[in-house]
């Protein structure tokens, strides 16, 4: 018997077709009316094909889209943070009539990505999706600014896909699906895992709570996003870079797993921290490393709201517990890194380290002290912040 914890709502369910039957599907698929879908709806899509949006079985109905937005709660009671939406014009939706099959095709590549079967059509507040989900209005927000740009009406229905995009062949092993790495999890008997959400290089703060939880659970699995971010954001092929030399070097090899998924960031805060909680459980994790500003993006929240959401979280609703770390830096008088529940120093003692913090220097050509990076790190960003000139 596992010793994992449960997927989210029971099961895995893997929505991806394979072998004939994805030929024949793609085949018939081609004659179907198509939607062209945005960045995010593809990254869900994939999601959603590799069960790491497990229960889910499609994009939202009217009634699990209202849950979500207002409760974070699908229609059956399902915990749920954040809607997963399919968004058209009024004339395309007017053109798909209910139970009509439709081809979804990615905006970028042109690529065919899977079929959708149009059970509902219905209208959404934005403004609403945005201040509940969101905490604010304001488009500067990146998540609200992408919500702001669909269409003004969302279909709902069960989809099939044919492709995880560019991803596999991209990151290769370092990509995998949830039951790749809960087989992994399984052959080394590992009970306890927590995962380690990361959209940028690991500095010595995040590396301190790794090893925190290292302390505790049997494992780590660190688990970079690696689809579409802001644009001042370290590019994914850089920072697996970063991430490979720094568990080269600092990490014990057999207690760690570096794989990638394929999500767009949404800078959702408190509840997008509760969505990185629920894939991290389909992925086979007991366990979420939440730090300061999880999933955060300006000042929309506060440093440690997207751990206090967990604590309205009922056991029975997320299998998964937080692993809930303090603000950490460099202080001087310890001669180390430490946290505000360890360290009795004063602020000037203390080097404040953050991601933000970090590309600031970078980008002016500042060499990062010892205190912020590992120098393996910081020379592989330098030489990248050259070649942007």
């Amino acid at each position: 018997m596992s010793k994992l914890v449960p997927p989210h709502g029971g099961r895995l369910n893997p929505l991806l077709v394979e072998g004939e039957e994805r030929a024949e599907q793609m085949e018939s698929a081609k004659s179907m009316p198509h939607v062209r879908l945005s960045s995010r709806e593809t990254s869900d899509l994939i999601m959603m094909a590799i069960g790491a949006f497990s229960p889910l079985a499609g994009f939202m109905s009217e009634d699990d889209y209202t849950g979500v937005v207002q409760d974070m709660r699908l229609a059956d009671g399902t915990l749920w943070p954040i809607p997963i939406t399919l968004s058209v014009t009024k004339e395309e939706a007017d053109s798909f009539p209910i139970d009509s099959e439709i081809a979804l095709i990615d905006d970028e590549s042109d690529e065919l990505m899977g079929s959708m079967k149009t059970e509902e059509v219905f209208t959404y507040d934005k403004r609403a999706e945005a201040r509940q989900v969101y905490k604010t209005e304001d488009e500067a927000h990146p998540g609200v600014a992408k919500v702001y740009d669909q269409q003004d009406i969302l279909l709902s229905g069960p989809v099939r896909v044919f492709s995880e995009g560019p991803y596999p062949k991209i990151f290769g092993e370092h990509y995998a699906r949830p039951a790749t790495t809960r087989a992994i999890f399984e052959e080394k008997g590992w009970a306890t895992i927590a995962a380690f959400q990361t959209r940028n290089p690991i500095h010595r703060s995040h590396e301190y709570c790794t090893k925190i939880a290292l302390e505790v659970c049997d494992g780590i699995f660190i688990h970079p996003l690696v689809g579409k971010l802001k644009a001042d954001d370290i590019p994914a092929e850089t920072r697996m870079k970063c991430y490979e030399v720094l568990l080269k070097n600092y990490y014990p090899e057999d207690r760690v797993v570096l794989k990638v998924y394929p999500m767009e960031m949404r800078y959702g805060g408190p509840r997008e921290a509760i969505l990185h909680a629920i894939f991290r459980q389909n992925y086979g994790c007991s366990h979420l490393i939440v730090g300061r500003d999880h999933a955060g993006v300006g000042n929309y929240y506060g440093p440690f709201d997207a751990q206090t959401i967990f604590d309205d979280i009922d056991d029975e609703d997320l299998h998964l517990k937080p692993l809930k770390i303090d603000w950490t830096f460099w202080c001087y008088k310890c001669d180390g890194m430490a946290s505000m529940k360890t360290c009795p120093h004063s602020k000037d003692d203390r080097v404040l380290i953050s991601g933000t913090k970090l590309r600031e220097m970078l980008a002016n050509g500042q060499v990062p002290p010892k205190e912020f990076s590992r120098p393996e790190v910081v020379q592989i960003l330098m030489d990248y912040y050259k070649k942007l000139g």
